[in-house]
């Protein structure tokens, strides 16, 4: 090979050989660049679903958690009759303003009722005849847990996750006269009430109830 020939073929091994050497390099640094992502990406899970279902779910097993308990109920004067009528208790007293009464619980009412100081005598004291205002509070005998429903849509806030639903009342076991009287002006069976839930180890936990 002559000289000159010499020279060109090693500028041009240099020249390729340069080549191919930064292209070993591009594709180690594009490996590495890959791997790097990945890595980035499989240590930032997203967080999981929370579904209606297993939000109403943990709210329920928070209210079974707890003692069950009577519900109280609210006794206006149409209750009170209700309440005669059915033999729960009976007008023992009757004072001389004519609106004023005594009633004693009967052994049925005893069975099912109970006065939240305790007793068997009612103290029946409105202000004046046409006091419409005037109740007292009975306690079911039944105790029982509260119950969630009608859960609406979950919301994000912030890094937790808000919801709201119906908190009721649950009277099963409770005869169908008091369920009546429970249905009467002035008691509240229904409350709107805010569940709020954090990540807790990767898992969706119940945080409060409000």
């Amino acid at each position: 090979m002559k000289n000159g020939q010499s020279k060109q073929f090693e500028r041009l091994t240099v020249f390729y050989g340069g080549k191919v050497k930064n292209a070993a390099k591009m594709n180690v640094l594009l490996a590495l660049a890959i791997l790097g992502s990945g890595i980035v990406l499989s240590g930032c899970k997203s967080a999981p679903v929370l579904t209606q279902d297993q939000a109403l779910a943990m709210i329920q097993a928070k209210y079974d958690a707890t003692p069950a308990v009577g519900a109280n109920i609210i006794v206006n004067n149409d209750g009170m009759v209700q309440g005669a009528t059915a033999k729960l208790w009976n007008r023992t007293t009757i004072y001389p303003n004519k609106y004023w009464a005594d009633f004693t619980l009967t052994p049925e009412g005893k069975k099912v009722v109970k006065q939240v100081g305790g007793g068997d005598l009612i103290k029946w004291r409105p202000d004046s005849p046409t006091d419409n205002k005037y109740s007292i509070v009975l306690v079911t005998a039944a105790a029982n847990h509260l119950k969630a429903r009608d859960i609406k849509d979950i919301q994000d806030v912030g890094k937790t996750k808000t919801v709201t639903f119906t908190e009721g009342v649950d009277l099963t076991g409770v005869p169908d006269v008091l369920t009546g009287i429970a249905h009467n002006p002035g008691n509240q069976l229904s409350t709107t009430r805010q569940a709020d839930f954090v990540l807790d180890n990767g898992a969706w936990k119940l945080q409060s109830i409000e």
